[in-house]
């Protein structure tokens, strides 16, 4: 009878998986996933023309959206300014302050739901099922490559206090 090895290489393509995936993480710039996204579910609309949908007052819907949108990435792009910290995302360690006030008393990402709230705009604005699946994929990249790693770093870094924050404000809305 053969015995497996107890030094089996069968964890390693796991391993290896969790590296890779490891990798991505805070490397892509959201503004770039987001345009990613709004490309897929653009490219989503072409080969399935049945799952369009009729959406009265779609423009009006859109642009709501899309306004609310731009409120949120710009009220967080100024609470960062004003705090005087980095507002690049793939580097939250040279953060020089926790901004917790204006937006970010209600949601610890409004760029990254502003984000969101714009591709929910732009899958209205398209009125086809298939883009509307794509929204629940950028919320979990976001999640998992993008506010997870920040969030771990910030923690680090200011301890209790980003702890506090993290339990007084949902991560999203």
């Amino acid at each position: 009878m053969c015995q497996r090895s107890q030094y089996s290489t069968r964890s390693k393509p796991r391993s290896t998986a969790i590296a890779l995936l490891n990798a991505l993480e805070l490397k892509i710039p959201p503004p770039v996933i987001a345009l990613v996204a709004g490309l897929a579910m653009w490219l989503s609309t072409n080969p399935a023309p049945s799952l369009a949908l009729e959406l009265p007052g779609r423009l009006a819907i859109c642009s709501a959206l899309v306004m609310a949108g731009g409120v949120f990435d710009i009220s967080g792009l100024f609470a960062f300014l004003k705090a005087k910290t980095t507002i690049n995302p793939l580097t939250p360690g040279i953060t020089s302050h926790m901004v917790i006030v204006g937006i970010y008393r209600y949601s610890r990402n409004p760029m990254y739901f502003g984000l969101l709230l714009v591709l929910t705009g732009w899958a209205t604005y398209l009125s086809h099922a298939l883009p509307f699946l794509i929204l629940p994929l950028f919320v979990a990249y976001m999640n998992r490559f993008q506010i997870v790693p920040e969030e771990r770093v910030l923690s680090a870094k200011f301890g209790p206090e980003y702890s506090t924050y993290t339990q007084s404000v949902r991560r999203w809305i």
